[in-house]
């Protein structure tokens, strides 16, 4: 699927789902081919505590709990409580070493018997599902809309590929724009539940973030009382105090996720510094 034949869309739309989970598959059967090479099996990935083996358990054990809080929302029983963003890469990462116990065999066909699966849950929700007629918790971060549940899923099939590029020796790797497009408005989303209380402390300002390409757009940044609040740009940054411009949503969605400081900023270096420190990672 190339990337310009894929217009924009907004994944938590029902009108959006046919290009999202058409994103997906396509990622996944990526991400599968590389995970399935033998010679991929103990790389050191990108993430620095993860091998390639690690990247299959981790895709078991968040499936399968998603599987778990799904049949809680579905069958009208209370979900484990969240236990929050700040926890997650600490859980996640014993998490995913626990798989290490399975052969590699094992380990992949229960990988793929599960995003099979899930393919599926996530097909036959309705417009209304998707949207948030089912509302299915995340075990970190609460209940959302079913439909999110398939962009999770691209930002595991489209950034850890990434990953195991980095670690065979391409340190020029980057992510499709696509898979970076769907992924880009739960971006805003999560930052907002990423603020570190300690670097925001007596912090007031405005910066911008401008994103160039077709799955871009322009966002005005307010920090404020600890919390990060986004809203769409209507004029050129005017107050801001510093200006984040990306090539594309792949450098955003990358720095997102910590793989590196994208972007090129303008303005304040003082702001500049505090925005690059301002969130904690997951």
């Amino acid at each position: 699927m190339s990337t310009a034949t894929i217009a924009p869309v907004n994944p938590m739309s029902a009108e959006g789902k046919e290009t999202v989970m058409a994103v997906m598959r396509r990622d996944r059967e990526n991400f599968t081919r590389m995970v399935s090479d033998p010679k991929n099996w103990n790389v050191q990935t990108r993430c620095t505590e993860w091998e390639t083996r690690d990247l299959v358990g981790h895709m078991i054990d968040v499936t399968e709990g998603y599987f778990r809080n799904w049949d809680a929302a579905t069958g009208g029983t209370d979900p484990t409580a969240p236990m929050g963003l700040q926890v997650m890469a600490t859980t996640l990462d014993d998490h995913a070493k626990d798989f290490r116990k399975l052969p590699r065999e094992e380990a992949l066909e229960r990988f793929k018997k599960n995003a099979m699966k899930l393919d599926k849950m996530l097909d036959d929700l309705t417009p209304q599902q998707w949207e948030g007629g089912l509302m299915v918790s995340h075990p970190y971060s609460g209940a959302v809309p079913a439909g999110f549940y398939a962009t999770f899923q691209i930002m595991d099939y489209g950034v850890h590929p990434y990953d195991i590029e980095y670690g065979l020796g391409n340190k020029l790797a980057t992510i499709d724009e696509a898979t970076a497009g769907c992924i880009l408005p739960f971006a805003f989303i999560f930052w907002q539940y990423q603020v570190d209380q300690k670097e925001a402390a007596g912090q007031d300002f405005q910066y911008g973030i401008d994103v160039a390409g077709p799955w871009g757009g322009k966002w005005r940044i307010t920090v404020k009382d600890g919390k990060w609040s986004p809203e769409p740009e209507k004029g050129d940054f005017e107050g801001c105090a510093a200006l984040f411009k990306f090539d594309n949503a792949a450098d955003l969605v990358l720095t997102f996720f910590g793989r590196y400081p994208g972007g090129s900023a303008s303005g304040d270096p003082e702001v500049i510094d505090k925005v690059r420190h301002l969130h904690f990672s997951i």
